[in-house]
C-alpha cells in the first residue's frame, strides 16, 4: 500500500486521512484497507467522542489512563501503525498522515493521553520501524502497532533533559548480552509500559558516536518503577522514573548499528518535535471556540463580554496565530515527506507550539473570569498541559540554539 501521493493543493492534513474533519475540505481517494474505515474517528460519533473524552475527566483525577486499553481500541482501528509498513500491521501511508492522526488527538479534552499516544506512534517505534531487524520489529514493532502492548522512550535523565548528549546509562557487553545500569527519568508511559525504547552508552567514544538504541522488555530481572511522578498538568498520563540494576539484554536487541544510536534519536526527534506541533493545532482551536462561546453569553457592563472591542479582537490575533502555526507546520510535513531535512523548521514549529500554547490558553483564561481558575474547564487544563510543550522534547532555549544553528549566527569558535 503506498500513502506517497502528494495532497492536492489547499488540503487540510486532517481532511486527508479522515473523511470527517471539521474543516470540511476536499477529500482525495483514501487507500483501500481491510481495516476499520478511518471515518470511525469522526469527531461527532467515533472513538474520540465514544471511547475517550467521556471518561477524561475520571482519568485526570485517578492520575493514570487504562493505556493498554485504550491503544488496543487506536490499534484495531489501524491508527497507531498510520505510517508504518504494512508488512508490520501498518497502513503504509506517508508521515502526512501521522500528522493527519496527531492534529485529530487534539480533539481529545487533555493533552496526557494524546502525549501518550505519540509517544507510542512518533517516538519510541520511528527508528525500530526505519533501522531494526526483522526479529525485532516482529517482537517489539507488530505488538505496538496492534495496540497489544504499551511502548516508552527511555531517553531523559536527572542530568540530562534536553542536553542528550550526557546521558550516564550505560550498557555493557558480557558475551551475547547488554548488562546495563542507570536510570531515566520523565519516562511516559513508564509505569505502564511493556516495553523501552532505551538510549544507553555502548562505548567509550565521542558522546554523539557512542550510543545506542536499544529495545528493553520492562519485565526484565532489575528493572524497578521507582516512582510515578506527580506532574503541574498532563495528570491523566503516568510519568515514571526508572532504574536500571544489573539488567541482562541480549545485544540482537540493538536497533541498528552500534554507535549509532544518537543519530537515530535525532533523527525520531523530527518526528516528534512536528508531531508535538500539529498536535496543538486543534486544541488552540477549540480552546478559542469555547471562548468565543463564553464570552458571547456572558455579559459584563450590560453587554457581552465578547462586544468589548479588546476581547473580539485579541481572540482574532490568537486564531491568526494559530492559523500560521498550522501553515508552518504542513509545510514542514510537505517537505519531510519529499525527504528534506526539516530540522530547523520541525525546531521553529515546536517552539512556536509551545509559546502560543501558554498565549493561547493564558489570554482566554483571563476572559474567562473566575470561572477560568477552576480545574475543571478545558481552558484551565491546558493552561497546565500545555506548559509541558516548552519543556518537553527540547526546551525552548534548544530550539532557538538549533535554529540559530541553522541561520549561521551562533558564536565562532
Amino acid at each position: 500500500m503506498d500513502g506517497s501521493a502528494a495532497l492536492p493543493a489547499g488540503t487540510s492534513l486532517v481532511s486527508a486521512s479522515f473523511c470527517c474533519s471539521k474543516h470540511h475540505e476536499v477529500f482525495p481517494t483514501l487507500p483501500k484497507t481491510e481495516r476499520k474505515p478511518l471515518k470511525c474517528w469522526h469527531p461527532g460519533g467515533g472513538i474520540i467522542d465514544q471511547e475517550i473524552n467521556p471518561h477524561v475527566d475520571q482519568w485526570e483525577a485517578e492520575g493514570q489512563f487504562p493505556a493498554h486499553k485504550v491503544f488496543k481500541l487506536l490499534g484495531n482501528a489501524g491508527f497507531l501503525g498510520v505510517n508504518k509498513p504494512v508488512e508490520y500491521g501498518g497502513l503504509g501511508l506517508d508521515f502526512s498522515y501521522s500528522m493527519a492522526v496527531s492534529e485529530e488527538l487534539g480533539n481529545i479534552r487533555c493533552g496526557g493521553i494524546p502525549m501518550a499516544i505519540g509517544v507510542q506512534t512518533d517516538m519510541a517505534t520511528p527508528a525500530l520501524a526505519r533501522f531494526g531487524s526483522e526479529e525485532l520489529k516482529q517482537q517489539f514493532l507488530r505488538p505496538s502497532i496492534a495496540g497489544d502492548v504499551v511502548a516508552c522512550l527511555g531517553v531523559s535523565e536527572v542530568g540530562a533533559g534536553s542536553d542528550v548528549s550526557s546521558i550516564a546509562t550505560k550498557a555493557v557487553k558480557d558475551g551475547e548480552e547488554y548488562v546495563i545500569n542507570g536510570g531515566k527519568m520523565w519516562t511516559t508511559n513508564g509505569a505502564q509500559a511493556d516495553w523501552m525504547c532505551l538510549l544507553a552508552n555502548t562505548g567509550d567514544g565521542p558522546p554523539h558516536r557512542n550510543k545506542s538504541l536499544i529495545c528493553l522488555p520492562m519485565n526484565l530481572p532489575g528493572v524497578h518503577i521507582a516512582r510515578k511522578i506527580e506532574k503541574l498538568g498532563m495528570r491523566s498520563s503516568d510519568t515514571a522514573e526508572v532504574f536500571f540494576d544489573d539488567v541482562r539484554v541480549p545485544r540482537k536487541n540493538i536497533i541498528g548499528q552500534e554507535g549509532l544510536g544518537f543519530t537515530y534519536q535525532m533523527l525520531q526527534f523530527q518526528e516528534e518535535r512536528l508531531w508535538a506541533a500539529a498536535n496543538t493545532l486543534a486544541m488552540l482551536d477549540n480552546i478559542i471556540q469555547e471562548t468565543i462561546q463564553y464570552t458571547r453569553q456572558r455579559k459584563i457592563f450590560k453587554q457581552p463580554v465578547l462586544y468589548h472591542q479588546w476581547v473580539r479582537f485579541r481572540l482574532a490575533e490568537l486564531q491568526t496565530e494559530v492559523e500560521l502555526l498550522r501553515s508552518l507546520v504542513h509545510r514542514a510535513t510537505a517537505l519531510y515527506v519529499k525527504g528534506n531535512d526539516v530540522t530547523k523548521l520541525a525546531s521553529m514549529a515546536k517552539l512556536k507550539g509551545g509559546r502560543l500554547a501558554r498565549e493561547v490558553s493564558d489570554s482566554c483564561l483571563q476572559f474567562w473570569g473566575g470561572m477560568g481558575f477552576t480545574s475543571d474547564l478545558l481552558v484551565s487544563r491546558f493552561y497546565r498541559d500545555g506548559r509541558l510543550i516548552s519543556i518537553g522534547g527540547g526546551a525552548d532555549e534548544v530550539m532557538l540554539e538549533i535554529i540559530c544553528k541553522y541561520m549561521d549566527t551562533l558564536p565562532r569558535k
